[in-house]
């Protein structure tokens, strides 16, 4: 199984409520069989991000930890 095609799959048609929800509760959920969808959604902002916005992910990500 490719998670990362799993996962695009199942949120292919998704709105941003959606999207937002699955976030939230996966989050909320503290369930560690989550974290690898909210990793293909990271992935996917990663790759999409130009250098300032991933320059802040990373600033919020180390300001955070």
């Amino acid at each position: 199984m490719n998670i990362r095609n799993h996962i695009r799959k199942n949120f292919k048609d998704a709105d941003i409520d959606e999207f937002k929800s699955s976030i939230i509760e996966s989050i909320k959920e503290q369930d560690e069989i989550t974290l690898p969808g909210l990793g293909v959604f990271f992935e996917i902002l990663w790759n999409n991000s130009d250098e300032n916005s991933k320059e802040y992910i990373l600033n919020t990500i180390k300001d955070h930890i």
